[in-house]
């Protein structure tokens, strides 16, 4: 009898085995056939897209970006928090990437990162608008970092910036965040993940991972740009940056993250962005238009939605002549620069740079004051001068339907002063050139960089520094770069 029982469990449990055996089989005929996951296409896209993609269009755009990115770096380069995260990269010496400004090296991630808070400081670098607006010139210092650390040249480092721009900007397209409460580096995470793998040769597996643990564990808040900004506003996207590095680097060694990290069922889609569709096979080099030839570049130091605010503002001043004479002043603006700039009784009253920049109310006081917006523009004399809070207690700002359906392709804003007899001044402008459909040229980017810089290079070594940068694509090692970038006290 105890025979037979054993009989009947070996039997029972031989018929469970292959039970098993075949559901497993079944689940991996199934894994086998389930589509790409968006990680997956776009380690696919990222590891099988070369320089020889690259037009001669694109080519000008990317050097040209490089070179705003690094004017707007080099003019930050003595400020309070770029010394601060500056000083923070560099207690960890001896490592392979350069912090830009000085001869001294560190870790990748911390010089991605302390780079990228110096590139972002006074708000001056590019920027994109698609539904969720933000700064894709924030990842190149990500490709500058690991380009050095891997010893690689220049047309590696043009097609990492590009690559990381294209997967910033398309998911950018894809869908907002500001609303649902979250911040625009969040895009950048993958961004930097994905360039920082391409210049290390990574395969696309890995790269897919790479993007796993660059989203999964750093996902940022929006209440960075709400309320009183602090200098976090200014890092944040510097921080995304270190941590695509970071994540890139553990994948190379084999580390694995959770997948899938946009359609899981505790991902992206369902906790941050809402489910969205990405068509990986028209984007550039297959077929479609880089998207870094669809970004636009600041004329002036200041949250892009306020951009077309301050020569609007200045216009109206001109027009004006007295400012005593003004009784009121409307602003009139798109949804996102209202929520973002015109919005919060912070804004009314700013007491940091960050606030200041991210204030339309200020913006347009300090423009109908003084004409222009500069760097200049946010000092604590500027911030708290009480001209300018004087005007800026006659602003009020409200969102127009009707110039927010002019975006993406305009940013508009209409400043409108009625004067104490009654009259009224009126004027709106719709885009800058830098804004889409008005490209800047290569004499407009080189006088920006000019202005940038002007206070710690001669006219010369600015020109040295331009002439390497327009040739970047025949310089085999990158070495020579960070030799021209230091800044001497």
């Amino acid at each position: 009898m105890t025979r037979l029982i054993d009989r009947r469990s070996a039997i029972g449990a031989i018929a469970g085995t292959a039970a098993m055996l075949s559901r497993a089989a079944t689940a991996a005929e199934g894994a086998a056939a389930a589509p790409p996951t968006i990680a997956e296409r776009f380690g696919a896209y990222v590891a099988g897209t070369g320089f020889d993609a690259l037009d001669a269009a694109t080519l000008e755009t990317a050097k040209a970006h490089l070179i705003d990115a690094i004017g707007c770096g080099i003019a930050a380069f003595g400020e309070t928090p770029v010394r601060a995260c500056r000083e923070v990269a560099l207690a960890l010496p001896g490592g392979p990437a350069t912090v830009i400004g000085t001869t001294q090296r560190t870790s990748p991630d911390l010089a991605a990162f302390a780079n990228g808070v110096a590139v972002r400081y006074y708000d001056f670098n590019d920027v994109y608008v698609g539904r969720e607006p933000g700064h894709p010139s924030d990842n190149i210092t990500a490709c500058l970092a690991i380009a050095e650390a891997e010893a690689r040249g220049g047309r590696d480092l043009l097609l990492s910036t590009v690559l990381a721009y294209e997967i910033a900007c398309r998911l950018m397209d894809a869908a907002e965040l500001t609303r649902r409460g979250w911040d625009h580096p969040i895009y950048s995470l993958p961004a930097s993940a994905l360039a920082a793998g391409k210049l290390m040769a990574m395969p696309p597996g890995q790269l897919a991972q790479a993007v796993n643990l660059a989203i999964s564990g750093h996902l940022a808040l929006n209440q960075t740009r709400v309320q009183v900004l602090s200098d976090w506003k200014g890092i944040a996207d510097a921080n995304a940056a270190r941590n695509g590095v970071f994540a890139a680097l553990l994948a190379r060694r084999g580390v694995t993250g959770p997948s899938s990290i946009f359609e899981g069922n505790a991902g992206l889609f369902k906790q941050v962005s809402g489910p969205f569709e990405l068509d990986v096979d028209a984007f550039g080099g297959r077929g479609g238009r880089f998207r870094i030839n669809d970004c636009g570049v600041k004329l002036y130091p200041a949250q892009g939605g306020t951009l077309t605010a301050i020569p609007a503002a200045a216009k109206v001043a001109a027009e004006v002549g007295d400012l005593g004479r003004i009784q009121a002043i409307e602003v009139a603006t798109v949804n996102f620069t209202y929520m973002s700039a015109g919005k919060d009784p912070e804004k009314w009253k700013p007491e940091t740079k960050e606030t200041a920049d991210h204030s339309l109310p200020y913006v347009v006081a300090r423009a109908m004051l003084d004409r222009d917006i500069t760097n200049d523009s946010y000092t604590p004399a500027a911030i708290r001068d009480p001209a300018v809070r004087a005007l800026m207690a006659k602003i009020t700002v409200k969102p127009d339907e009707a110039l927010t359906a002019m975006t993406p392709k305009a940013l508009p804003n209409r400043v409108t002063a009625t004067l104490t007899d009654g009259r009224t001044v009126s004027h709106q402008v719709d885009a800058l050139p830098g804004f889409i459909g008005m490209p800047m040229q290569r004499s407009d980017f080189e006088q920006k960089f000019k202005r940038n810089v002007a206070r710690v290079w001669s006219e010369a070594h600015q020109r040295e520094v331009l002439d390497y940068l327009w040739a970047l694509e025949r310089q085999d090692k990158l070495d020579r770069l960070f030799e021209l970038l230091v800044v001497k006290s």
